[in-house]
């Protein structure tokens, strides 16, 4: 069976090796981007089967981005688990509606508890 893939989107470089890391390790093919105007066009050409995605990303909200993602048919499917260090999980749903919430710090045992529980159905 092939490997699960995980687009990890998050601005903040040492953020983002550390989750590609775990990732890696954890057996998922892992495309991390720290630029979100690179969301779209990133999807489509990696085709994850998941998204971990920050909130606050410079140029762009990652909300914005899990508006897009989730109002989008072909790839609306796609479970998207927001990650935050200044917001929680209330101010989250009233702007975009994502499949699970982690806040900054990170448990890393909680981390690979979410994202696999994303792929039992």
């Amino acid at each position: 069976m092939d490997a699960k893939k995980i687009m990890i989107v998050d601005d903040n470089p040492d953020i983002l090796e550390i989750l590609s890391l775990i990732m890696d390790m954890e057996g998922f093919q892992v495309l991390g981007i720290s630029n979100g105007l690179l969301f779209s066009e990133s999807i489509l050409s990696f085709c994850p089967d998941l998204i971990l995605l920050d909130i606050m990303l410079g140029e762009v909200d990652g909300r914005d981005l899990c508006n897009i993602s989730k109002g989008t048919k072909k790839i609306g499917h796609i479970p998207v688990i927001m990650i935050s260090a200044t917001h929680g999980m209330k101010d989250i749903n009233l702007l975009c509606k994502p499949d699970d919430f982690i806040s900054k710090p990170f448990d890393v045992d909680d981390l690979v508890f979410r994202v696999n529980r994303q792929f039992v159905a």
